[in-house]
């Protein structure tokens, strides 16, 4: 459980809206740059694309975000790498038994 001097009170700003929150102090910069990337998403679909309602905006920014977050998580997965190296490993184990 976090002790109340470990935890911080923000206001992140998205347009009109305000949110406050308050967060385990260590993570302030996590959600400051969770903030500023929600920002900059936003803008570019209002820049880029013209007349839509802020819900929409609002859901593709939201949609840019997840699929960036599960290209990171599929760029990170190793499961492949252990799915490839699991027979090589086994072809070793079996040489150096036949040595």
């Amino acid at each position: 459980m976090t002790e109340q001097n470990d935890t911080l009170s923000i206001t992140l700003r998205f347009g009109t809206w305000t949110l406050p929150m308050t967060i385990p102090r260590d993570d302030e910069y996590i959600y400051r740059q969770a903030e500023k990337l929600i920002k900059e998403r936003y803008n570019f679909y209002t820049s880029n694309y013209r007349d839509m309602d802020t819900e929409m905006y609002l859901v593709m920014t939201v949609l840019d975000v997840a699929v960036r977050l599960k290209q990171q998580e599929t760029s990170m997965d190793t499961q492949p790498i252990i799915d490839r190296l699991r027979p090589l490993l086994g072809e070793l184990e079996s040489a150096l038994n036949n040595e």
